[in-house]
């Protein structure tokens, strides 16, 4: 893969994230500043297609990534996107006010998990086999998964999830946050789907797990950064702090 096929491969993925419609030579034109002709990006595509990049659902179709195409996306061209100021103010402040309502973090950190990335999450203490997971509603609303005998498969397999979450926990490494795009999925029969994973240890010496379930174009970026600030900020909830200052709430995480 030469350098213009890279770029064409990370703009692919970029589209279809966006669009979940196939992407062809003339939408990169349209979207990307590409110094060459609509027929030298057909010709790069299907040298993607080839190498098993790409993959073109119908004839006369654009192309969507395939498995290897998303996973070399995420090992060399993505790179680190930290979360937005105001998606980290958001997260700090609702888990204080958990912390000072004693409340439980699982189901919130969820739920939490699910409406910024828009992808179902699962939030839990290892320890006591407690988890919950939020956002199966927007998981379904894909347009990946419309197709019902798709959609029952993918119902199926997430609702008895937490029986299956050991087999999660012996792909991980402490502290270390895993992708895991389609067949390379430790659950059975979400191979259409992508899982960003992140283990943690809180203050309190328990074994936590962080998880966003989603279709294969997710945002792979934004959902890791996401899930890593919340693993940290879990791992630290003991050190986050309120102070009013002239009227206004301010957080402290150290």
């Amino acid at each position: 893969m030469n350098s213009r096929q890279k770029q064409v491969l990370s703009a692919i993925v970029e589209l279809y994230t966006k669009t979940a419609l196939p992407v062809g030579s003339q939408v990169l034109l349209e979207h990307f500043e590409f110094p060459v002709s609509s027929a030298t990006l057909r010709n790069d595509m299907v040298k993607l297609e080839e190498e098993g990049y790409l993959y073109q659902p119908h004839t006369s179709a654009g192309r969507i990534p395939t498995d290897s195409g998303y996973r070399t996306y995420v090992e060399e061209m993505m790179g680190d996107e930290d979360l937005s100021r105001e998606d980290q103010r958001h997260l700090q402040k609702e888990l204080l006010t958990l912390k000072a309502k004693h409340q439980r973090l699982g189901r919130t950190t969820a739920k939490l998990l699910s409406a910024l990335s828009g992808n179902l999450a699962v939030s839990g203490i290892v320890d006591k086999e407690e988890f919950y997971d939020f956002g199966m509603r927007e998981l379904i609303g894909k347009p990946e998964f419309q197709e019902i005998d798709e959609l029952c498969r993918l119902v199926e397999t997430l609702d008895s999830l937490d029986e299956k979450l050991d087999d999660i926990m012996i792909k991980l490494k402490d502290d270390e946050t895993r992708i895991f795009i389609g067949n390379e999925n430790p659950i059975s029969g979400i191979d259409n789907c992508s899982m960003i994973v992140a283990p943690y240890q809180n203050k309190e010496g328990e074994k936590g797990m962080l998880a966003i379930i989603g279709p294969k174009r997710m945002d792979y970026a934004k959902n890791k950064s996401l899930i890593e600030y919340m693993k940290k900020l879990l791992k630290s909830s003991s050190s986050l702090s309120l102070v009013v200052l002239s009227g206004k709430i301010i957080y402290f995480l150290y």
